[in-house]
């Protein structure tokens, strides 16, 4: 997903233009990272200074319904990003420290075909791997 990808599906579902969601948008796009309603917030305080909290908390919520934006929860907290713009299936090693994530092509639902789980119907599975990119181990090694 891209700014112009996600503006036009806005578009196409009938949701109103505005300057802020676009701002919003680039935010995502500049970061490629999960960030939190605060980092957005603070992001786009510098080009909408009363923009408020419910403001950009709503329409992260709008984005991630309309499946614009991915979520996931770190240490108590929603955070968002792009969603992916490939279809197949994969994974993510997320960055505590700074958000970063990669993705992985590996599925451990890979293992329960194999081994012929036959015993419970899979809907629908996430999976992420938690710790520290190479960047933030080295400045963590130095502190």
């Amino acid at each position: 997903m891209n700014v112009e990808q996600a503006l036009d599906k806005l578009k196409d579902e009938g949701y109103k233009f505005t300057g802020k969601r676009e701002q919003l948008l680039h935010v995502f796009a500049e970061e490629k990272r999960y960030l939190s309603a605060r980092d957005v917030l603070t992001a786009m305080q510098t080009q909408f200074p009363n923009v408020s909290f419910d403001t950009v908390y709503r329409n992260l919520s709008l984005f991630e319904d309309m499946e614009i934006l991915e979520v996931t929860e770190l240490e108590g907290e929603k955070r968002f990003r792009f969603r992916c713009s490939t279809t197949h299936h994969h994974h993510h090693l997320i960055c505590l420290e700074c958000g970063k994530t990669k993705q992985i092509h590996a599925c451990p639902m890979d293992w329960l075909k194999e081994n012929g789980e036959q015993e419970f119907e899979v809907t629908g599975h996430k999976f992420e791997i938690y710790g520290y990119c190479t960047e933030c181990q080295l400045v963590a090694s130095h502190t």
